[in-house]
């Protein structure tokens, strides 16, 4: 299998056709010699059958992926952790084995007892809806995104050449990062604000409904993500998430100490500091050599 021509030779299964895998199945169109996919819903392969996407599809892992080069675990944190340690018995051969989970330390760990014959790489997109499920699977969902990767000390060349040539197609831009940093750095921007987007959509009274704009919608958005899936995300990362809400409830409290004292200009000049963290944080782009 010539290094150009890897991904489009290449034999992948995707486990789990929600919104992540279905969209990455969506991208994947047409990109890779076939395509299968594995979803325990009933309603999911129908709809993803209706797409004309994949080569095969069933309910049943085992159905699947003895027939792949390329596994790619879709599905949520506790699902994910779950299939590999099934995947053993589940695959015969050596497969490329990437995952889409949010957290990435327990994940790794996992990977690391895999036999010698599996490829392991982590791997977290950062992009996302605050919807579910295949019906909003969307083929540019990964376009311009961060494609953050935890290798293992483990992973090949043969892996780290997929997982470019994957990015590439989908549109996303690599980042290689230990895991130790990766789960630190998502309860910051990841898992803290969906924390807090939760709380304040659940602190505001009904009656003021009337008043809710596009600042209230923006900002609570993602509280709406299914908390089946946040659940697991929230519990595997759950030292680094307390530490975020302590230092976040510590800057909410000294806003109330000055909003309480009438300290005008200390309080502008604090909020002036979020504003430029904002304006830092959201602009340029970081990249990291692959290792």
């Amino acid at each position: 299998m010539s290094e150009p021509d890897f991904l489009a030779n290449s034999r992948v299964a995707i486990i789990g056709l929600g919104l992540m895998g279905g969209s990455l199945a969506l991208a994947l169109r047409g990109r890779c010699l076939s395509l299968l996919g594995v979803d325990q819903d009933s309603a999911t392969l129908e709809m993803a059958g209706q797409e004309d996407l994949f080569d095969r599809l069933s309910r049943e892992p085992a159905d699947i992926l003895p027939k792949a080069d390329v596994v790619i675990l879709a599905t949520s944190i506790n699902t994910i952790l779950e299939l590999i340690r099934q995947l053993p018995e589940l695959h015969p051969g050596s497969p490329i084995l990437l995952d889409l989970g949010s957290t990435k330390v327990k994940v790794v760990q996992a990977l690391e007892d895999l036999p010698s014959r599996f490829d392991p790489i982590g791997g977290h997109p950062m992009c996302g809806k605050e919807v579910s499920g295949f019906e909003n699977a969307d083929a540019n969902l990964y376009q311009g995104a961060v494609f953050a990767f935890t290798p293992l000390q483990r992973t090949t060349k043969k892996a780290y050449r997929f997982v470019e040539q994957l990015t590439a197609v989908i549109g996303s831009h690599a980042l290689w990062i230990d895991p130790q940093a990766h789960d630190r750095w998502c309860a910051a921007t990841s898992h803290l604000p969906y924390l807090v987007a939760t709380a304040l959509a659940s602190s505001i009274p009904m009656e003021s409904k009337p008043l809710v704009g596009p600042g209230f919608r923006s900002t609570t958005r993602i509280a709406r993500t299914p908390a089946s899936i946040m659940s697991d995300v929230l519990q595997t990362n759950r030292e680094n998430i307390l530490d975020q809400l302590e230092d976040f409830m510590a800057k909410l409290g000294y806003y109330q100490e000055l909003l309480a004292a009438g300290e005008k200009s200390a309080l502008e000049a604090a909020l002036n500091e979020g504003a430029n963290n904002q304006h830092s944080l959201s602009t340029g782009s970081v990249h990291r050599e692959a290792p």
